[in-house]
């Protein structure tokens, strides 16, 4: 009960904050304006969409148990909003390249029009990720019988237990990992290359480097977030349930969520332009939550 609290908690103050700030992109004409401030609204919805999925699987999985079909639905659409931060990230890494490396022509590759479509396609193919997902149970449903209307525990682990779905996860998982990786690990020597220049803004070129530490760090948290099922199915076959739990309340709050809110703390904080605004918006949210709390 006590490692639930802390994981329903965390959960919930993260998600404020993500609400926060995504009022806040929405609250100035150049937030929605600027390509980087557009990728990161988009990166920020799915991280708050993922955030909300995973807290409904977790009070499902302590509190009631659903139908194997609802329970389906739920487990799609965090694996949908779970794959669609990686290649945000890569997309924003090639936006900061571009900003650094080329800034004559940033304004005219990155344009709303460009970024729109950049963020239609990171949507569309994690779209096609999921249909290739929802094939795949209609195959074993075809191979096995299985009660739909039976209760169990819903999490991921019961949805895809299948052999035939580890092998896809982890072939997905590897594949656009990697083609993510390069991404992000190219554009880093490619800025870090630009910053020996004497030519260059050493103080926009420092940021940029570290955005993209930033993004790499974050990309490897959402790799291990992405194995998740596979390492607790490995911890299982060695430890009691007892603890198995417990490990399984840490890994949920340290693989699932913490790096889903990591962008916060990457560009919410770290931005000068954001920051006065968000710190703003955060006080009177935080006013009026004392505010109705005492009036109750």
């Amino acid at each position: 009960m006590l490692f639930g609290m802390l994981s329903v908690g965390s959960i919930c103050s993260f998600f404020c904050i993500n609400c926060v700030l995504l009022f806040t992109l929405k609250s100035k004409q150049v937030f929605y304006e600027t390509s980087r401030y557009i990728l990161l609204f988009n990166l920020l919805f799915a991280d708050t969409a993922h955030l909300v999925s995973n807290l409904l699987l977790y009070l499902l999985s302590l509190l009631i148990k659903i139908p194997y079909y609802a329970c389906g639905v739920l487990v799609l659409f965090s694996v949908f909003t779970q794959s669609i931060s990686p290649l945000t990230l890569a997309v924003m890494s090639l936006e900061r390249y571009v900003a650094v490396c080329h800034p004559l022509r940033h304004a005219t590759i990155f344009t709303m029009r460009s970024t729109g479509m950049a963020i239609v396609v990171v949507w569309a193919f994690s779209f096609i990720h999921i249909l290739i997902r929802v094939f795949m149970l209609v195959y074993v449903f075809t191979k096995i019988s299985l009660n739909l209307h039976a209760n169990d525990l819903c999490s991921k682990e019961n949805i895809f237990f299948s052999p035939i779905f580890h092998d896809f996860e982890k072939a997905y998982a590897s594949t656009l990992f990697l083609s993510v990786g390069v991404v992000i690990v190219s554009s880093y020597i490619g800025v870090a290359l630009v910053a020996r220049s004497a030519s260059t803004d050493k103080v926009s070129t420092r940021k940029a480097l570290q955005t993209l530490l930033f993004h790499l760090i974050q990309l490897s948290l959402i790799l291990i977030a992405s194995l998740f099922s596979t390492i607790i199915i490995a911890i299982a076959r060695t430890v009691r349930r007892s603890a198995l739990m417990r490990i399984y309340n840490v890994c949920f709050v340290f693989l699932n969520i913490l790096p889903r809110c990591l962008t916060t703390l990457i560009y919410g904080l770290r931005d000068h332009t954001i920051r006065p605004v968000l710190m703003q918006n955060l006080c009177c949210w935080w006013r009026c939550s004392v505010f109705l709390n005492k009036s109750q």
